[in-house]
């Protein structure tokens, strides 16, 4: 082989809009991997600054519906992402999509740009454009826009797509999650061909490099063809939850059923009834002529299954962070970004405390270090000793393993009912729960300095529930934190103001 044929292809230089949004969040550093070089668009450039790849990219101030600041970010561009929507049933909604995509389309013809990939919604088919959701219509337009332009266009079509911060993920994330037993819409029996967020990218990755007169869509999808209520089922097994018990009844309107998820789930009504409404048809891939452009590898597309998975993988690994969608550096497409709306990645309850010590951070943290065991949990001995009894009572360790060494902690060391996950010297113990539990817990204590000569002290629970019983398990003990939480805070503090005394 010549080296010409080993030289890699040069990278190409590409503008992502939607940057800040949930695909084009996740797109950017694959676009990197790739060899690429990155301009984003963005109307507020600040929501970009704290992601990893910030540094390597280049950032522009601009709105697709502005004509002008879309030249400058066209200016010398290969292949442009079009990844934003108006994903809302509010007044001129279609038109406003309509207006942005026209003028997307004519500032790239006019910068010259090779190549516009847009990622839209599975359609359904036969049946009329008139007779779908605004949503999906205005997607199919958008779609029909480009590949009418004179920029040769390629539009992917998707349907559901699984991976965590995806609105319709979430949606369906947090109604299994918090409703053992259902009355749900008649759309949860319509049949739905979901697509694992990783494929997604994979693909919208591989049009950079697709031949540059191809001109037209492609439907993608995952292997498996299923119903919402299937999808529902599916996930609480794979999260590790009782059956659920799914009963759809017809009176439910895609209007209704979109406040009906607004009252059950943390998703917003303007993100849930497009979505509800789109649920309507079925959307299932009428072909996959993608493949002989971007060849399927081993176990690709991934099935629902193992989608799901990898959507809970932070959850399942035990790894917690701020918020589950506020991880710094995602470890995969699956994982939460800083930039997914506070209201997904699921429930995580938190009980919060802080006050500042009359103690060095030294004399703090040797308090942490050595709290349980025959030292105790500096709050309510009652308290503890009664949720030790009850632990044992079904089949949990209780208090009975007391600690390892009086005086030092080690990651893994088993501490009464917990276990240490994480432990920084000087600043941080987390503690991770192994009492019977229907949810995963954690404690963490921090030392912070507090200004010179000062010491801050932080604490922090974290619940993430499992199920109804979870959620009514934290509600339950909430009205003690106080006294169990809140103790404790103030009795570390007071013991570590002692020993500087």
């Amino acid at each position: 082989m010549s080296d010409s044929q080993d030289a890699p292809r040069p990278g190409r230089h590409i503008l992502v809009t939607g940057a800040t949004g949930y695909i084009g969040g996740r797109l950017v550093p694959e676009l990197l991997a790739a060899g690429h070089r990155v301009r984003c668009l963005a109307r507020t450039p600040q929501k970009l600054r704290d992601h990893p790849w910030a540094g390597q990219v280049e950032i522009v101030q601009g709105d697709v519906s502005d004509p002008r600041s879309l030249a400058g970010a066209l200016r010398d561009i290969d292949v442009a992402y079009y990844l934003v929507h108006a994903l809302n049933s509010g007044a001129g909604f279609e038109d406003t999509d309509r207006r942005a995509a026209a003028s997307f389309a004519e500032q790239a013809h006019a910068a010259a740009v090779d190549r516009i990939v847009y990622l839209g919604g599975l359609t359904p088919a036969g049946v009329p454009e008139e007779e779908l959701s605004p949503h999906l219509r205005s997607r199919a337009e958008v779609g029909h826009i480009f590949l009418a332009s004179p920029v040769p266009s390629i539009v992917l079509r998707a349907a559901v797509i699984i991976g965590s911060g995806s609105a319709s993920f979430e949606m369906l994330r947090y109604l299994t999650e918090r409703l053992p037993v259902m009355v749900t819409p008649s759309w949860v029996r319509t049949r739905i061909q979901p697509v694992a967020v990783r494929d997604v990218l994979r693909y919208l990755v591989a049009c950079a490099r697709l031949p540059e007169a191809l001109n037209r869509g492609f439907d993608i999808g995952g292997p498996d063809v299923m119903t919402y209520r299937d999808m529902m089922r599916t996930y609480a097994e794979a999260a590790g939850l009782r059956h659920r018990l799914i009963v759809p009844i017809p009176l439910l309107t895609p209007s209704l059923s979109s406040y009906w998820v607004g009252l059950v789930t943390p998703v917003p009504r303007g993100i849930a009834r497009p979505l509800a409404q789109s649920l309507r048809h079925e959307v299932i891939c009428q072909e996959h002529d993608i493949a002989g452009y971007v060849p399927d590898g081993p176990g690709h597309p991934l099935p629902f299954r193992r989608a799901l998975q990898l959507a809970l993988r932070r959850i399942q690994d035990a790894q917690v962070t701020t918020r589950w969608s506020s991880a710094a550096l995602p470890g995969a497409p699956s994982d939460p970004l800083p930039t997914d709306p506070d209201w997904a990645g699921g429930s995580l309850y938190t009980d919060h405390r802080q006050l500042r010590v009359d103690a060095s951070p030294a004399q703090l943290w040797r308090v942490i270090e050595g709290i349980g065991g025959d030292n105790g949990w500096y709050s309510s001995p009652l308290a503890w000793a009664v949720r030790g009894w009850l632990d044992r009572l079904v089949g949990g360790v209780g208090l009975r393993r007391g600690r390892r060494d009086a005086h030092r902690l080690r990651i893994g060391d088993s501490l009464d009912f917990w276990r240490v996950e994480e432990i920084e010297p000087g600043r941080l113990l987390r503690l991770r729960a192994e009492m019977r539990l229907p949810g995963l817990a954690w404690l963490e204590m921090y030392v912070d300095e507090d200004g010179p000569g000062r010491t801050r002290y932080r604490q922090r629970a974290l619940f993430h529930p499992r199920g109804l019983s979870g959620h009514a398990y934290w509600w339950s003990v909430a009205p003690f934190h106080a006294l169990v939480f809140g103790g404790m805070a103030r009795n570390i503090a007071r013991a570590a103001g002692r020993e500087s005394a």
